[in-house]
């Protein structure tokens, strides 16, 4: 699968990763999926709310230990009223972003675990306030997070 996304686009989410640091940020790509590409048109930043989702992760994950350096979690009811919304401009949730302070933009076992087939994952690595590296990943038939090309026009 190959992931386009507009310059314009990848900067909101490079802003906002440096504006969140060290803390993880988290949103949405909105867009349109043809053959094997996915076009995000469309870059929606929320609000990570790990302080209010880390209760649904104290089994595998000791989610009370975790917090906003480690982790992200989109609402619920954000991530449906968004996908509404995106419906309506005939688009399509086609991925999830977040950022790794002072880590690498590789997938951790928590975002394996947590991650759903259907999505692309654009992780970008800010360190020190800066972003070194974004990719993007897509969870295979076995679980595997595997590298995308990630197009930038």
């Amino acid at each position: 699968m190959t992931v386009i996304i507009s310059e314009q686009n990848l900067d909101i989410i490079r802003q906002q990763g440096i504006k969140n640091y060290p803390y993880e940020c988290c949103g949405l790509l909105l867009g349109v999926i043809n053959n094997c590409e996915k076009k995000v048109v469309k870059v929606v930043p929320v609000e990570n709310d790990w302080e209010n989702q880390k209760h649904l992760f104290t089994k595998k994950y000791d989610g009370l230990k975790r917090n906003l350096r480690d982790s992200f979690a989109i609402n619920p009811f954000t991530l449906l009223k968004i996908q509404k919304e995106a419906r309506n401009e005939n688009l399509n949730i086609v991925g999830i972003y977040h950022s790794h302070p002072d880590h690498s933009a590789i997938p951790s076992e928590f975002d394996r675990d947590v991650a759903h087939s259907v999505y692309s994952y654009l992780i970008l690595s800010v360190q020190k306030k800066e972003v070194t590296d974004i990719f993007s990943w897509l969870l295979d038939d076995n679980r595997q997070f595997v590298l995308e090309k990630l197009v930038v026009i």
